[in-house]
C-alpha cells in the first residue's frame, strides 16, 4: 500500500539555519525530513512518509509574497503531495503569515488537506481562520510537544474525511463559520437554562459567543499645541538607510527610536522604508510623505506647536499582532513621558 506523501513547510530558524541574520534566504527544498518533521513523522505514524521539508527565510517572504508563494508552489510540485503541513508558527508573527499564506496557496494550486498551527495573537491568525485550519497552539516552541500531535490527528481526519468536530473538540481555532446542527432541546429551553444559572451564580456558557475588542477612552484634547512640545510615531515602516535595527517588513516585533536633532527634513540618502504593505516608490524618494519632519519643522518656527522632539519611533504596522503593537505602546510610552512630551502625532501609510 503506498503511502501519504506529505510535505512539510518550516522557516529558516526550525531548520538551523540561522535567526534573523539568515531571515531573508531564499525558499529551498530538502528531501525528507528537516527539524520538527520528526515530532510531525512520528505523530502521523506508519502510512504516512514526509517526503520533502520546504524552508524559507521570513523576512524574504515577507518582502517578496508573491514571489516567494509562486516559487515554493513549482518546489512542492514535483512531489505531488498528498497532505501539506505548515509550522506551526506558535507566535512568531513573520512565520505565522508565511505559513497562512503557503498554506492557503497550496490548498487552493493542488486541493489537497492543508494544516498549520498558531498561537492565538499570531496575526497569521486573523489574515487565515477563515481559510484555514489552524491548531491552536501555545505562545512558544516549547509547546511543539503538544502542538504537533494535535495537528497531526486533524490532518489524518482530513485525509481520511472523516467528520470535523467543533473547535473545542478538535484544538483548532474558531473560523467563524456557522454550522446547522440539531440538539435534541429546543433552542427556548436552552436559553431559559442559561439565564437561570447566570442569576444563580453559577458557571455557564454561551452558544454563540460575541467578539471582545479592547476598548480605551480617549484623553482630552490638547487646549494649546503652541506650548506643547510634539513627537511623531509612526507604523509606516521610516528607518535610517540600512535599518539598523532589523525592523521587520510585516508582523513586526521590534521598533526604533531615531535622533532627528538638527535636521530639517528627511533625506532619501540617510532615511528609507521597510514597510511591506504598500507601495514604496515615492516614499523612497521622500521619507517626509510619513514622517513629516519638514513641514513640523515650519511649524515649530512658526510657533504653531510649541517644540518637537528631537527624535521620532517607528515600526511597521502591516500584519504586526495586537499583543506587540500594544507592547510597543506600553513601551516607548514611558519615554515620552520623561521627555516631557505633551501630544503625539501617529501617522500610518
Amino acid at each position: 500500500m503506498e503511502k501519504i506523501k506529505v510535505v512539510h513547510y518550516i522557516n529558516q530558524f526550525f531548520a538551523s539555519i540561522g535567526g534573523e541574520e539568515k531571515a531573508d534566504i531564499r525558499p529551498e527544498v530538502r528531501e525528507g525530513i528537516v527539524g520538527p518533521g520528526l515530532a510531525l513523522k512520528s505523530g502521523l505514524g506508519e502510512g504516512y512518509e514526509v517526503v520533502a521539508t520546504v524552508i524559507c527565510g521570513d523576512t524574504y517572504f515577507g518582502g517578496h509574497i508573491d514571489e516567494a508563494t509562486s516559487t515554493i508552489l513549482s518546489l512542492i510540485r514535483p512531489y505531488e503531495p498528498d497532505l501539506f503541513i505548515a509550522g506551526p508558527a506558535f507566535n512568531a508573527g513573520r512565520y505565522g503569515v508565511a505559513c497562512g499564506a503557503v498554506a492557503k496557496a497550496v490548498e487552493k494550486e493542488f486541493k489537497i488537506p492543508v494544516v498549520t498551527g498558531m498561537y492565538k495573537e499570531n496575526p497569521g491568525v486573523d489574515m487565515f481562520k477563515s481559510d484555514l485550519y489552524i491548531i491552536e497552539t501555545a505562545n512558544s516552541a516549547a509547546d511543539m510537544r503538544k502542538a504537533m500531535p494535535k495537528i497531526c490527528k486533524l490532518a489524518k481526519k482530513m485525509i481520511n474525511k472523516e467528520e470535523i468536530l467543533s473547535p473545542a473538540e478538535e484544538g483548532y481555532i474558531e473560523r467563524g463559520i456557522r454550522v446547522n446542527y440539531f440538539n435534541e432541546r429546543r433552542g427556548s429551553e436552552r436559553a431559559i437554562d442559561l439565564i437561570l444559572k447566570k442569576v444563580a451564580g453559577e458557571s455557564y456558557e454561551t452558544e454563540y459567543p460575541m467578539p471582545v475588542f479592547d476598548r480605551v477612552a480617549p484623553n482630552p484634547a490638547v487646549k494649546d499645541i503652541s506650548k506643547v512640545k510634539v513627537a511623531v510615531v509612526t507604523s509606516g515602516g521610516i528607518v535610517p538607510q540600512g535599518n539598523p535595527d532589523r525592523i521587520e517588513s510585516s508582523s513586526a516585533t521590534k521598533y526604533g527610536t531615531y535622533d532627528i536633532t538638527g535636521m530639517e527634513s528627511l533625506t532619501k540618502d540617510k532615511f528609507m522604508t521597510v514597510h511591506g504593505g504598500y507601495d514604496r516608490a515615492y516614499v523612497l524618494e521622500n521619507p517626509n510623505l510619513v514622517v513629516p519632519l519638514d513641514v513640523l519643522r515650519e511649524m515649530e518656527k512658526e510657533g504653531v506647536i510649541g517644540e518637537l522632539a528631537n527624535y521620532f519611533i517607528a515600526t511597521t504596522g502591516t500584519g504586526t499582532s495586537v499583543g506587540n503593537a500594544k507592547g510597543f505602546g506600553e513601551d516607548f510610552s514611558k519615554k515620552l513621558v520623561s521627555d516631557g512630551v505633551g501630544a503625539v502625532i501617529l501617522t500610518s501609510t
